[in-house]
């Protein structure tokens, strides 16, 4: 979960950012064959120039000379490079080196833009040299929908978005989906999931209009990187204008419009409710409870101890890690303040101290939906009861978990890890009822 610069695991590497220049004429394999050389001599302020923007924000100078080092320290010296194989994400080359090391064997992968940035830096098993492919899920019927493309906004932060429709007459229930942390596009793609098409595809193919779009932070990562920006600017503002965009389409009723956020975007969802009084519910999935300082500390000490006790750089790291949840703590609008912490802007922390998110959705008294994975190591189940505890009074309110679910609502066995991500893997069907049958029954049935 929060925020994606605090889970620094070398498998976890990741951007979704993709810019729109033109090819710099240079070959991918010849880009990411120099990005691995110098990776590889531990010259990174001449590899970090080799970074689009947004991933040099995601991918800092100081997360390659201390995370990414102990990561090739552990794997030992490098005796030898084989030859690479391709693939492609989107617009996007990836190319994926095996190299031998003296204690390990792993494939390293670059994903280059087409302007032949690297936006992204892989570590992988020999066994999965390039990530799995999306593949569309058997409750998505594809004859059973459409699909058109709108805007959402019409200032500088205007976003691509997706509006997915059933062919069943109108009007119908829409739902708005809200993204987690970081720069996520529409679908919100993480290696071969695509949870939001999921849901978009699902839905809609049960007879509700879904909208999605791309986030702020993935549109316009460049120009946010340079400023202060809070929850607000990030989440809030633009899921407000998402609301307004879908209550406005022919095909949707416009007092049946609700807003799904995933993660962050749960945790948002309150605040953008109190800001748009006519939203007919809220749908939660791993939406923290808790303050995003102690959510993002508790994953990444989870992270660090799966493997047994850390070592003494890793143990180091958490202790700088507590020291900055205790200085979000005790941030003043009024004093000093660093400009980041923990990955995010002072103003972001700001924006968000004494936000209860829990109290805010019992106050607005709304029908929720809430559903949890109880394999979650991000959000756990200690949120998932903070808010049963917390709404157990408003009788609109239906809870959910999952036993073999994680953060992104895809099965597993076993112990969570990040590592799981890695898998491809759908939205689990039995959500996928959970919320189609909760929305059927909001206000009449279709």
């Amino acid at each position: 979960m929060l925020p994606r610069r605090a889970i620094s695991i070398g498998l976890f590497l990741t951007s979704w950012a993709v810019m729109l220049a033109q090819p710099a004429g240079r070959t991918p394999d010849a880009v990411a064959r120099k990005a691995l050389d110098l990776l590889l001599a531990q010259k990174y302020t001449e590899l970090s120039a080799l970074f689009s923007d947004n991933f040099k924000q995601t991918v800092t100078l100081d997360f390659l000379q201390q995370r990414v080092s102990a990561e090739l320290k552990e794997f030992g010296v490098a005796e030898n490079i084989g030859q690479p194989v391709f693939g492609m994400e989107g617009p996007n080359n990836m190319v994926s080196f095996p190299v031998k090391f003296s204690n390990t064997s792993i494939h390293v992968q670059f994903t280059l833009n087409p302007a032949r940035q690297v936006v992204g830096m892989y570590f992988r098993p020999p066994e999965k040299p390039l990530p799995y492919q999306w593949k569309r899920p058997d409750y998505a019927k594809p004859d059973s929908f459409h699909e058109r493309e709108l805007t959402v906004g019409n200032d500088q932060w205007k976003l691509g978005a997706t509006l997915t429709l059933p062919t069943a007459k109108g009007p119908v229930a829409g739902i708005v989906l809200v993204h987690g942390p970081g720069p996520n596009d529409r679908n919100e793609s993480l290696f071969a999931t695509r949870i939001f098409e999921d849901l978009a595809e699902g839905l809609s193919s049960r007879g509700f209009a879904v909208l999605r779009y791309d986030k702020r932070t993935k549109q316009y990562g460049s120009e946010m990187s340079e400023s202060t920006y809070t929850l607000d600017d990030e989440t809030v503002e633009d899921a407000v204008r998402a609301v307004a965009l879908l209550r406005k389409q022919p095909e949707v009723d416009p007092n049946r419009v609700f807003v799904l956020g995933h993660t962050l975007g749960g945790y948002a969802s309150p605040r953008i409710a109190s800001r748009d009084r006519k939203i007919a519910g809220l749908i939660l999935l791993a939406a923290p409870a808790r303050p995003i300082e102690d959510v993002a500390f508790g994953q990444t000490d989870y992270v660090a101890h799966l493997k047994g006790d850390p070592g003494t750089g890793e143990q180091a790291r958490l202790d700088q890690l507590k020291a900055d949840v205790v200085k979000v703590k005790k941030l003043d609008a009024k004093a000093d303040n660093p400009l980041i912490l923990l990955g995010l802007p002072t103003q972001w922390w700001l924006n968000v101290k004494g936000y209860d998110p829990v109290a805010q959705a019992k106050r607005l008294g709304l029908p929720m939906l809430v559903l949890q994975g109880e394999r979650d190591f991000q959000v756990t189940m200690q949120d998932f009861e903070l808010w049963k505890s917390g709404l157990s009074a408003n009788t609109k309110v239906v809870f959910h978990t999952y036993p073999n679910l994680n953060d992104l609502f895809t099965p597993g066995k076993g112990k969570g890890s990040p590592a799981e991500y890695h898998n491809p893997g759908n939205v689990a069907p039995e959500v996928l009822d959970n919320i189609a049958s909760w929305l059927a029954g909001r206000n009449g049935s279709h």
